[in-house]
């Protein structure tokens, strides 16, 4: 009976022994499946996407930082903006005590219409020089007459050889007295020839300082380049400022962009012009904005660090370099969800389209960014330049010099 149960138990052990195999095979085939569908799927994940898209979540939103500096000297006494307020192109926002500017200004006024009237009395007395040097023409041409008559009466003994001696002192005198003239005219003509007077080189160098006193009191008011939002205000009231000093920043959130800042190793096909899609912990997955590459960096950041790596040192060590590239932000998905500066961001960039190049191959056309709101106080000094000349001189645009 022992005999017969330890048989079994061989027997049943051989049988649990070849089930565990089977099941071992199973596993071992069915883990064989699943590396084999998980490299599949490997494959064509990085097939189809992987190898066209590259991403970073190092990269941050950036835009222009206009900052708002004095021009001339002046003491703050009013501020017209405060940090975060919206304020337009053009708009106040500091103002200094205008005094000074103000009888700067208005003595250059003076000076100017003085300087006009002044030229007037030159032109007037080129005419004046003119009609003296007529006058001694015709005393020179009676003094002439007089010796040359007197010169025939002392040929046949009417008149004495004395009179005759008077009558060529007097034409020698007038003579004297026409080339004296002359010069004279020719030296006041010298001083308006081929001149009006808007042109005259007194008046342009009057209106040049008017020109000046008239900027530095338009710039006593500082007004917004851009329109856009205020930032870093620092300037307080009775402050006394010098030409440069930082006061506050105006921030156009319209015109931002993404600085993203990928490995070097994400770059081999990446192209100017491929599309972007960003999302920023602002808003998270909820809100997608799209974009575009607009440019590649000329080098990695710590290239242009303030203080470079130096490699040149025995405990060197590699570390994959980043690159900053530069995304432009859909404007319209911007308008309706702002960004602000500094936000976090992903941004994922498609790589199939490679048809851009990797850096710009032409320069800019025209200016990235401007304002035209100085152009308009130099255009108001001019305006009043030409009032004070044209009311300070003739009704005739020009004085006709013979």
């Amino acid at each position: 009976m022992a005999t017969v149960t330890h048989s079994e138990s061989a027997e049943n052990q051989q049988a649990t022994d070849a089930g565990n195999q089977r099941q071992r095979k199973k596993w071992l085939f069915v883990l064989f499946l699943a590396v084999v569908v998980g490299g599949l799927c490997f494959w064509g994940w990085y097939e189809f996407y992987g190898r066209w898209y590259e991403n970073t979540d190092d990269a941050y939103v950036n835009g222009n930082v206009v900052e708002i500096t004095p021009l001339v000297t002046g003491t703050v006494v009013s501020i017209g903006a405060d940090d975060g307020d919206l304020v337009h192109e053009g708009q106040v926002l500091i103002n200094f005590d205008p005094s000074d500017s103000l009888v700067g200004l208005q003595s250059a006024e003076a000076n100017l219409a003085r300087t006009v009237r002044q030229v007037r009395g030159m032109y007037s007395n080129v005419d004046a020089m003119q009609a003296q040097v007529q006058a001694q023409k015709t005393a020179v041409q009676k003094a002439k007459k007089d010796y040359q008559r007197r010169q025939n009466l002392a040929s046949g003994g009417a008149i004495s050889r004395e009179e005759l001696s008077h009558a060529s002192d007097a034409l020698t005198s007038a003579q004297s007295a026409l080339n004296n003239a002359q010069q004279q005219l020719n030296s006041t003509r010298a001083l308006v020839d081929d001149t009006v007077i808007s042109s005259h080189p007194d008046v342009l160098s009057a209106a040049a300082d008017l020109r000046q006193a008239y900027l530095n009191n338009a710039r006593s008011a500082l007004i917004a380049p851009v329109t856009g939002y205020v930032a870093k205000r620092t300037v307080q009231l009775g402050q006394r400022v010098q030409p440069g000093t930082p006061m506050m920043a105006v921030v156009p959130l319209n015109q931002l962009w993404i600085d993203a800042n990928f490995k070097e190793t994400q770059l081999n096909n990446m192209r100017i012009g491929q599309s972007v899609e960003i999302s920023s912990d602002l808003y998270g997955d909820d809100v997608t904005f799209h974009g575009t590459v607009d440019s590649l960096g000329a080098g990695t950041g710590s290239a242009f660090a303030l203080l470079p790596a130096q490699n040149a040192t025995g405990n060197w060590i590699k570390i994959v370099q980043r690159v900053p590239v530069r995304i432009h932000i859909n404007s319209d998905e911007l308008a309706k969800h702002p960004l602000r500066i500094g936000l976090s961001t992903v941004v994922d960039v498609n790589l199939h389209d490679q048809s851009g190049p990797v850096l710009a191959q032409q320069p800019p056309v025209k200016a990235s960014y401007s304002t035209n709101v100085y152009k308009l106080q130099l255009a108001e000094a001019d305006a009043l330049i030409s009032k004070l000349i044209k009311d300070n001189s003739e009704s005739v645009a020009k004085t006709a010099v013979r």
